[in-house]
């Protein structure tokens, strides 16, 4: 038996949050289920930020009602404050995901608001979660900037564990420690998750990692070795961040999981069913920038697939 590791596909939710082209719900669902069935089990399908924010989540809603009937999906929506995750409580959805700066300066630009403030806001999802009648919701909760910021610059190690932990402490279910203008390197990955891991043990702890500088898979070897076993990654490497501006996207799905899959972890996933599915993607978003390796390469004839590595 091999050691599980998932990777977390997050293109429906942050790798077209800032594409030109507005996907249909229906193109959306595609996506979603055939991540599914290439064993992509767990997806951050949508967004429940207000339509005028960003356009492409008008159909927010009916995105995660569809999500919700495929099977073997465990899909998950992200939101900016408590707005938007009593919309998502309302679909009774399994997984919720928050998301608050390290960087002072980042927050208020990304959400006009103090660092502390997003803080009490998750407080406050949490309570709403808990007195909630029905089946308990999980919350993720997330900590971007967590290596450096585009506009403050150096981000303190010890408050990145000092805001895990007290998220921690409020009721999140698992934390995500974000890299999201690319600033991370491998030394600094191994020391902070290393920190991060044994602040808010046994919360399993996932990390977010963007291609930004060409370290993103050398930053997920770096998290393998600090104990991390779950990854959020976008398929052709799609996504971005507005206030890292040229910056490349999320790391790339099926590079993820090759990765992973020669190391010898069981991520369940098929690279060869992703990248299919990646070639139908592109289709849909024309002139938009795709990266990945493997994609581009193929498999080599060594790597062993999921099936023959359990043989």
């Amino acid at each position: 038996m091999r050691e599980k590791a998932f990777v977390r596909e997050v293109g429906p939710r942050d790798g077209i949050q800032m594409v030109k082209i507005i996907l249909p719900t229906a193109q959306k669902l595609a996506w979603c289920r055939g991540a599914a069935q290439a064993g992509i089990r767990d997806i951050e399908v949508t967004s429940f930020v207000p339509p005028k924010v960003i356009p492409q989540f008008a159909d927010a809603e009916d995105v995660a009602r569809g999500a919700l009937t495929i099977e073997g999906l465990r899909p998950s929506v992200l939101v900016p404050n408590l707005r938007g995750a009593e919309r998502a409580f309302a679909l009774d959805l399994p997984l919720v995901n928050y998301v608050l700066s390290a960087s002072e300066e980042h927050n208020l630009a990304n959400v006009r608001r103090s660092t502390e403030d997003s803080l009490q806001d998750f407080a406050r999802i949490a309570a709403v979660r808990d007195q909630r009648a029905g089946r308990r919701v999980a919350l993720g909760a997330g900590v971007a900037t967590a290596f450096g910021c585009t506009i403050s610059g150096a981000v303190s190690e010890a408050r990145v564990v000092e805001i895990a932990v007290r998220l921690a402490g409020m009721g999140a279910d698992e934390i995500i420690i974000a890299d999201t203008v690319g600033y991370a390197d491998p030394g600094q990955v191994r020391r902070l998750m290393s920190n991060v891991i044994a602040a808010v043990s046994p919360l399993p702890v996932i990390c977010h990692f963007h291609d930004t500088r060409g370290l993103g898979l050398a930053n997920v070897t770096a998290a393998l070795e600090a104990g991390v076993r779950g990854f959020d990654a976008s398929l052709a490497g799609l996504g971005g961040c507005p206030f890292a501006p040229g910056a490349t996207g999320n790391i790339d799905t099926e590079d993820t999981v090759f990765l992973l899959e020669q190391l010898g972890f069981d991520t369940g996933a098929d690279v060869e069913q992703l990248v299919a599915l990646r070639r139908e993607v592109e289709s849909w978003l024309p002139g938009e920038r795709f990266s990945g390796a493997i994609a581009r390469a193929g498999l080599p004839k060594t790597y062993r697939t999921p099936a023959k590595a359990a043989a």
